[in-house]
């Protein structure tokens, strides 16, 4: 009981010294820290920055949906692993293609779906100079169509890396499906 005693008259105080005293940095340190606004300070301080953490750039991040207004397309999108060496096409959404780019980085982003009304088929009959949104986890890209044009499936220059921004949409078209529509589409920046 003494102990207990002792514990609980003790402790207000001890609890005190320990956040308000000894264990808190001093001010002038707290002072000195919070006065460092350049990356030319940063080099003289007693800890390292990784100055690469402190760009504008926001990392890039894979597609969760897509939208078309002009022709009512509005999906999710999903990652598209590649599997005996295609990739795979999902039967409800859109597909983001592993090793295109992710919007925002220089590179061609190619997403895809089926050609059903209720995926890419409304896409059969978009125009040059319509918009395309596509959403990742932290923002909005807007993109507009430079050009549209069937191809053959074996043409997949048209899907390849590159060497300046761009989105790539493709889903199946023409008779029976042997052809594939290609919209290329160019970022707008605000």
């Amino acid at each position: 009981m003494f102990i207990l005693g002792f514990l609980l008259v003790t402790f207000p105080g001890a609890y005190r010294f320990v956040a308000n005293g000894r264990l808190r940095q001093p001010q002038s340190q707290v002072s000195q820290l919070a006065s460092i606004t350049d990356v030319k300070t940063l080099e003289d301080t007693p800890f390292r920055i990784d100055k690469k953490l402190l760009s504008d750039k926001v990392p890039t991040q894979p597609p969760l949906r897509i939208i078309v207004p002009s022709r009512k397309v509005n999906l999710s999108v999903v990652e598209a692993q590649v599997v005996s060496g295609y990739w795979e096409l999902s039967e409800t959404t859109a597909s983001h293609g592993v090793g295109s780019a992710n919007p925002g980085e220089i590179g061609n982003t190619v997403i895809f779906a089926h050609a059903r009304n209720e995926l890419f088929g409304p896409l059969r009959t978009i125009k040059k100079d319509e918009d395309i949104y596509v959403l990742t986890k932290d923002r909005w890209f807007r993109y507009t169509v430079i050009e549209t044009k069937l191809v053959d499936p074996s043409q997949i220059e048209h899907i390849k890396s590159a060497d300046t921004e761009q989105l790539t949409l493709f889903t199946c078209s023409g008779f029976l499906d042997t052809k594939r529509l290609i919209v290329h589409a160019k970022p707008l920046r605000p």
